[in-house]
């Protein structure tokens, strides 16, 4: 059977149809019905769930149709009664021009439907779980809305564990996710504009936003990254944060990302923007600040002052995590008149049976409780965590019983390790600057520690994320910000939005103090 080519106007054969997968720009529906079925059909050649029915009207075997869909990801219940059944039994009287409009707007019982003429549309439509019905003597198709996919229940993330607050997360249904954006935000003020990403995969996102609020120049650049990936496929949202963010080499976070829609719905409310991508339940938001590594959703749930508190361990813990293991080696190595004398000759006596330099020996213990930690990750639950524990603390003692391993460096590698669980967010960037400053200690002592630690300091203050400072606490307004960054004030005094991040920095709660 031929199909028309729109583009060089003749028709084109069974056996060239194989050139159609990479043109479907331009190619176009005819209104014999058969045709219109054979395209479809070539085109999901040897895919098996892939479905054609026929149907002829009861009433009048003159009128054709036929619908084409995916098994697995429809709803079979509602393509039987509320197309199939509709189409057959209905006694469809009416000329052949209005015939079209009658099926959509009397005959079809289903909650969406659409016209449709574009083949790489309708290829996209029925792979999503849509059902396109086809009708003879139209070169036009209805795209009818039957998805149903099989979905996780609705659970606590994993990763974002808290003690008080909302135990929701996102799964990986787009249209569920944005359901639990609406539930919490009902106004009209909720913008939700969608795309496709992706050559092959044709991936929907959805760029979430508060028109009022946020700054349009951070949704002009951030379409305009979008517009510029070009990859076969999106499988996950962190294939876009690799694809746009702004410096791609650097180990510390310019987009954010979380599966709590509680997360999400506050940081719109300060003016930023949420990326939703179908298929994971992990959403993005930007710009992102360095303080936000610091900061928990239950930090705005439990009292100002144990937050605060909360707050100040997780940034002594990220300089410590950064920062032990060099300064120990430094000064051990280097400059052992820093140390007192009795820390000294405690310290010396240990390491006088240990074959290894001090410098070497950080890097391979730390290198080990690497390992540890990720063997622990890629485990399951229960066995992981007791993977964990138990070889640290086995290999540890052995290591020191063996006289492999100084007690100190154990000690030291112990804190090291520990205070990265303060700061999950970091995880990459801790382990990325511990080395680095521990390479330049090992060779500089002190002076290689400060050289390191100012040339990272320099990279986090030139930091930008979608045009704002990565690390601006102390620019102008800078009191506003610290009610929230190193601390978290009080509801009563937190009234402003941020200002580097929203336009609109009006009162939050403009009537709390006078009772509203």
């Amino acid at each position: 059977m031929p199909i028309f080519n729109k583009k060089n106007k003749h028709l084109i054969m069974e056996n060239q149809i194989d050139r159609l997968n990479n043109h479907l720009d331009d190619y176009v529906l005819v209104k014999e019905l058969q045709a219109n079925i054979d395209l479809f059909t070539h085109l999901f050649e040897k895919v098996s769930t892939f479905t054609v029915r026929k149907i002829s009207n009861n009433n009048d075997a003159s009128l054709q149709f036929a619908i084409i869909y995916f098994e697995g990801i429809t709803n079979s219940e509602v393509i039987n009664d509320n197309i199939i059944r509709p189409l057959l039994l209905t006694d469809i009287k009416t000329k052949k021009n209005d015939l079209f409009s009658i099926i959509e707007n009397e005959v079809i019982q289903v909650d969406g439907i659409k016209r449709e003429k574009n083949v790489r549309n309708i290829i996209e439509a029925v792979t999503y779980g849509e059902t396109i019905l086809l009708v003879d003597g139209f070169d036009e198709v209805f795209r009818l809305n039957t998805q149903r996919f099989m979905l996780r229940g609705v659970a606590e993330p994993e990763n974002e564990r808290i003690l008080m607050g909302p135990r929701e997360g996102f799964t990986e249904s787009l249209l569920f996710n944005i359901s639990m954006l609406h539930r919490r935000l009902r106004t009209n003020d909720l913008k939700i504009e969608y795309q496709s990403i992706g050559k092959r995969s044709n991936t929907r996102i959805a760029i979430c936003y508060m028109e009022s609020i946020i700054k349009p120049h951070i949704l002009e650049e951030l379409k305009n990254r979008l517009s510029t990936i070009d990859i076969d496929c999106i499988l996950d949202s962190n294939y876009i944060i690799e694809l746009i963010k702004d410096n791609k080499y650097s180990p510390f976070r310019t987009i954010g990302n979380t599966e709590r829609p509680d997360t999400v719905v506050g940081k719109m409310l300060e003016g930023r923007i949420a990326l939703l991508v179908d298929g994971t339940p992990m959403a993005l938001t930007l710009p992102y600040l360095f303080i936000e590594n610091f900061q928990s959703s239950e930090d705005y749930y439990l009292t100002s002052y144990y937050t605060s508190f909360s707050r100040i361990i997780r940034m002594f813990g990220f300089f410590l995590t950064c920062t032990i293991p060099a300064l120990y080696i430094a000064i051990v190595a280097f400059h052992h008149e820093m140390i007192p004398t009795s820390l000294f000759l405690n310290i010396t006596l240990e390491r006088q049976s240990v074959p290894l330099p001090a410098s070497l020996e950080a890097f391979l213990m730390l290198f080990l409780f690497e390992i540890l930690r990720e063997t622990g990750v890629r485990m399951p639950t229960s066995v992981g965590q007791a993977l964990s524990i138990v070889g640290a603390l086995v290999i540890g003692q052995a290591a020191v019983q063996a006289k492999l391993v100084a007690a100190p460096m154990i000690i030291i590698v112990g804190i090291t390790g520990i205070t990265s669980l303060l700061i999950p967010k970091m995880n990459a960037a801790s382990i990325t600057i511990r080395f680095v400053n521990l390479i330049f200690a090992s060779v500089l002592g002190l002076f290689g520690f400060l050289i390191s630690s100012s040339l990272w300091l320099i990279h986090i203050l030139n930091l930008k994320s979608f045009g704002e400072n990565h690390f601006d606490i102390f620019e102008k307004g800078w009191w506003e910000k610290e009610k929230d960054t190193f601390i978290r004030a009080p509801w009563s005094d937190l009234t402003k939005r941020p200002a580097d991040t929203a336009n609109n920095n009006n009162l939050i709660r403009n009537r709390i103090k006078n009772g509203g």
